[in-house]
């Protein structure tokens, strides 16, 4: 279709230039127009010698051999007796036709116009002339297809999930020597299901498997199979494996799959029943009469409990590959392969970065030393340092700040002692994670932030954990309370207040904490939640629950006020402490805890000595035990006001 299309429009261009060459032929035209009142008067004063008639024009020569053209406005009787009397040798022409050539041209070129029009259009329509598609290709597959040349990505490039590179490796050696498993009746996984956070590198795993295998690559989103359209999904599937058998053996790559492959039966038409017709079409051709030799299928989703069963079973998604969040060591590999282009100072230490960072998953690890690289442009560094890295984590983990917003005194008087009392708080009760960073700069939403930074990554949290983070969260409103009395409390504790209160429902309703309800899940699963549904308890129970969770919300608040009450003059120090230098780190707040002179502020590398980090250079990998991984509740470790 498309040399159609370049060889209609060079015809066009040629006999266009043809018509012009032809019309430029013609003899040239050196008649002088003449008016025809002043041809009458001409011909009466004899100054006219010859005219000839060719239609409505008269060409004609006067006395001075000067050649001239008149267009006959009327019929004028009198015209022909004027030349007889006046002697004027009078001849007549018939009038010029159009050639054959150019009578061709003028017949044939409207017809040439609408074909070509009509085959541009078609093209539009079917996803030509360099669009992603149109009306009728809605039928035809969106994926996009990489040759094993245009894929670099190996798995040097893919660090932090040892695990998943095993698991997946296999494939690779399928894909390179398939009669190793053959001989001995293995069969490869027809499909591999990669599950996990976001930002964990599913996505950068399975180019990997690609760009180590060295065969083609189909790499499509699950929502690009659903249309308006009834049965373009299913018609979409069935190309894509189609254009798959032809490059087989390859590798087809379905990115967030639970946009088609959700649990069937829960829709009652329009988009949700097409969207069922897609995954019956996916099953079949996964696992169906046709056989898909040489095609694996690798596919995507952070959300695997809400994929249907039929998906999951063996012989279509035979393996299951869990990407989660790296450890500490993992962190380190992956900090080590985004900082092989960037140019970063001897005092980096990656170690320390890697512990500082628990629950960053992949992606946050790359916009982490992204930041950090802003960092030190704008200050127009050549080497990003440790400096920039502390400021970048605490955007991340933080927030901007806002310094050019402007707070009155009073203002960051009650923010010092909210943030104060956090900090007291956390630093006294059992199991919490220790205290970072407090700081009295506007950052994001919140007009101040206390930081606790857990030294290890963890698995779980226990009750003494749990109720320890309830105490710190009420840790700033009883500091504002103890300070401006009930009726100075500000709005600044909704979200410690929102944090606490869901601490406290899910210890009774969900992880079975609370001695009178007992071990039982109040709360309903996950998929009743999505659909608003209410769990089924009764009205007693309901009470039960209501009573226990205040109960605990209740006993964490008079603990915080007691701890607080008997620390007062530490919660007046480090108030101080913030007025003077608006931030304070784990150090500052060591000496505030002893009551001694607080020190000035000081630098990563006098932190990181004090917390027993060490100081080794960038090169120097971390020889230590690997800590275990972080739990949910990471990313809960900074209180805002």
């Amino acid at each position: 279709m498309k040399d159609m299309t370049r060889t209609m429009v060079l015809w066009l261009v040629i006999v266009t230039v043809l018509f012009m060459v032809l019309q430029n032929f013609s003899s040239p035209n050196t008649s002088q127009d003449m008016a025809y009142s002043d041809f009458i008067t001409s011909v009466k004063a004899g100054q006219v010698d010859a005219v000839t008639f060719q239609g409505s024009v008269i060409r004609g020569t006067d006395t001075s051999g000067q050649d001239f053209k008149v267009f006959i406005p009327y019929y004028d009787d009198a015209l022909m007796n004027d030349l007889y009397s006046a002697n004027v040798k009078v001849t007549g022409e018939p009038v010029e036709q159009p050639g054959i050539l150019e009578n061709l041209f003028y017949s044939i070129l409207p017809v040439l116009i609408i074909v070509a029009v009509f085959i541009f259009f078609m093209r539009q329509m079917q996803g030509g002339g360099g669009g992603k598609g149109g009306p009728m290709s809605f039928g035809k597959s969106k994926a996009r297809l990489l040759s094993e040349d245009e894929i670099k990505t190996s798995f040097a490039d893919v660090a932090g999930v040892d695990e998943a590179k095993e698991e997946v490796s296999e494939l690779v050696e399928y894909l390179r020597d398939p009669s190793k498993f053959q001989r001995l009746g293995g069969k490869i996984p027809r499909g591999v299901l990669m599950a996990g956070p976001p930002g964990t590198g599913k996505t950068l795993l399975a180019k990997a498997i690609a760009g180590e295998a060295r065969v083609p690559f189909f790499s499509i989103s699950g929502s690009d199979f659903v249309e308006m359209f009834v049965g373009v999904g299913a018609s979409r599937v069935r190309d894509m494996f189609e254009q798959a058998k032809k490059r087989a053996p390859c590798i087809i790559f379905i990115d967030e799959i639970d946009a088609v492959g959700r649990h069937r039966g829960g829709g009652v038409g329009g988009g949700n029943d097409e969207r069922e017709q897609t995954l019956n079409q996916l099953l079949v051709e996964m696992d169906g009469f046709e056989g898909n030799e040489g095609v694996i299928v690798i596919a995507a989703s952070n959300r695997p409990d809400v994929l249907d069963s039929a998906l999951l079973r063996p012989g279509r998604f035979d393996r299951q590959v869990f990407v989660g969040l790296p450890d500490i060591r993992g962190r380190e590999q992956i900090l080590r392969v985004h900082l092989r282009k960037t140019p970063v100072s001897d005092n980096v230490n990656v170690p320390v970065i890697a512990r500082g960072t628990p629950g960053f998953s992949g992606a946050d690890l790359a916009n982490l030393v992204n930041e950090a690289s802003l960092f030190a442009a704008r200050m127009n560094k050549r080497l990003v340092t440790m400096d920039e890295f502390e400021r970048a984590r605490d955007k991340i983990m933080m927030g901007a700040e806002r310094k050019s917003m402007v707070m009155s005194d009073s203002e960051k008087v009650n923010t010092a002692y909210h943030e104060a009392g956090h900090a007291i708080i956390g630093r006294l009760v059992p199991d919490h994670d220790p205290v970072h960073k407090v700081s009295i700069i506007p950052r994001g939403r919140a007009l101040g932030v206390t930081q606790f930074l857990p030294e290890e990554d963890k698995y779980s949290i226990s009750k003494r954990g749990l109720e320890s983070q309830i105490c710190a969260l009420f840790g700033g409103r009883i500091a504002e309370e103890m300070t401006l009395g009930f009726d100075g409390v500000t709005t600044g504790a909704q979200n410690d207040i929102e944090r606490a209160t869901a601490l406290a429902t899910n210890m009774v309703t969900k992880w079975g904490l609370s001695e009178k309800l007992g071990p039982l899940n109040y709360a309903g699963d996950e998929s009743q939640a999505q659909q608003g549904q209410q769990p089924r308890v009764s009205g007693e129970t309901a009470k039960a629950i209501d009573t226990e969770v205040r109960r605990i919300t209740d006993s964490c608040y008079e603990r915080a006020s007691t701890i607080l009450k008997e620390n007062r003059d530490i919660l007046e120090a480090m108030k101080d402490a913030l007025m003077e230098f608006e931030t304070i780190d784990s150090l500052q707040v060591d000496d505030l805890m002893n009551r001694t002179e607080v020190r000035p502020p000081s630098n990563w590398e006098t932190q990181s000595e004090a917390k027993g980090y060490g100081s080794a250079p960038a090169a120097e990998a971390d020889n230590g035990e690997p800590d275990p991984a972080p739990n949910d509740d990471a990313g809960d470790s900074e209180e805002s006001k």
